[in-house]
């Protein structure tokens, strides 16, 4: 059971990021824990997060959905979670894979606002509702996990409903995210730490991954290291970057950023690192046809550019268009711009494109990060 729960907490582990362009929702994992009657089980479980992801992504309609995960300090020494689970919240920590607070305080509210992600959570913001209009305006950004029959289910706090609207990301959000920031202090996690080495060593890891880098806090109109409260540097512009998705039988399986410095190869199982590998979702036939690297995918001077690297070749569907006269074949080597709605189809069914120009739905079930969940750590509410 033990080692059934660890492989549980690894899948979790691939649905939490503080990334902008990923995150798909925004929660406070220390309420989230204690959602007893999603369960009936202990006081608090890092498993109600899992049953919380697998909601968001059955009303998303979409596999593999991101949220971004507000932490209260506290938790990382909270006697009602096993050691083991505390160990993997501190190592989400030291990954920046969630925001820890000493006092988060609204920090959830304001980064969905910057973002405009949807909030996942019981608790209400009468008192808030003037900084935050779209507390009130914006019907489907603030949902209530409760119990439902097979798992969570999602409550609008206005306006009904059960499915998490985004909103724009704000006008200072756009402003935010367009620069790349670093904290003073060594080794933070978020804004250019993760392990020491120094001042040079901060600023290189900031380089190497500027997609990811979380909004930072607003402190008297200063950005703040929401972390540790202190004001941050400016490193300079963001690199461009794409949000792509891979779509396969009409289900979003995986999204992914595409940046300037680093190429992104597309596959059955792509080579080395930072590869989208398709073949866990792939039929027989597919596997066959599509090659361990199969295309190639950078971004120039804000142009995506799609080159075949595999043995079969692939197609272009232009504007999405899914009408076969309309296909442009994508011989192997040969290269070609992808515009803002064009899809490459790498095989029937398996396509890439620009995440806002895919839409999703699919006579499948997303992928649920607690398929290996002993039943002995869960007791769903009956039908």
């Amino acid at each position: 059971m033990r080692f059934e729960i660890s492989k549980v907490l690894d899948a979790i582990e691939g649905r939490v990021c503080t990334d902008p362009s990923l995150a798909r929702a925004v929660l406070d994992l220390a309420e989230v824990i204690r959602y007893q009657d999603l369960d009936g089980g202990r006081p608090a479980s890092l498993l109600r997060l899992g049953m919380v992801i697998d909601a968001l992504s059955r009303q998303l309609e979409e596999d593999s959905v991101p949220v971004y995960a507000v932490v209260h300090r506290a938790l990382l020494s909270d006697a009602d979670l096993t050691s083991n689970e505390r160990m993997v919240v501190r190592r989400w920590a030291d990954d920046g894979l969630v925001e820890v607070l000493d006092n988060p305080g609204d920090r959830m509210l304001e980064v969905a606002d910057l973002l405009g992600l949807p909030v996942l959570t019981r608790v209400r913001f009468d008192g808030l509702r003037g900084r935050f209009p779209w507390l009130v305006e914006q019907p489907g950004r603030v949902l209530a996990p409760a119990p439902g029959a097979g798992g969570p289910v999602f409550v609008a706090h206005v306006g009904g409903g059960q499915t998490p609207v985004a909103g724009d990301r704000s006008p200072v959000g756009e402003k935010l995210l367009a620069r790349q920031w670093r904290c003073p202090e060594p080794g933070c996690a978020l804004f250019g730490g993760g392990g020491g080495g120094g001042a040079f060593a901060d600023l290189a890891r900031v380089e190497r991954a500027p997609a990811g880098q979380p909004p930072p806090s607003l402190r008297n109109g200063a950005p703040t290291c929401p972390r540790h409260g202190t004001r941050l540097s400016d490193a300079g512009p963001r690199p461009r970057s794409e949000v792509l998705a891979v779509r396969i039988g009409g289900l979003i399986r995986r999204r992914f950023v595409l940046t300037e410095e680093q190429p992104v190869l597309v596959g059955r199982a792509p080579e080395g690192s930072g590869g989208i590998m398709l073949g866990q979702w792939l039929n027989d036939e597919a596997r066959r046809w599509i090659s361990r690297n199969h295309i190639r995918l950078e971004l120039r001077v804000g142009e995506v550019i799609v080159t075949d690297v595999s043995t079969n070749g692939s197609g272009i569907r232009p504007n999405g268009s899914m009408t076969e006269s309309e296909r442009i074949a994508l011989a192997p080597k040969q290269s070609r711009v992808l515009a803002g709605a064009d899809m490459v189809e790498l095989y029937p069914g398996v396509q890439v494109g620009r995440a806002d120009e895919l839409p999703t739905g699919a006579p499948f079930t997303p992928t649920s990060v607690m398929a290996e969940a002993p039943t002995m750590a869960m007791r769903l509410p009956r039908p």
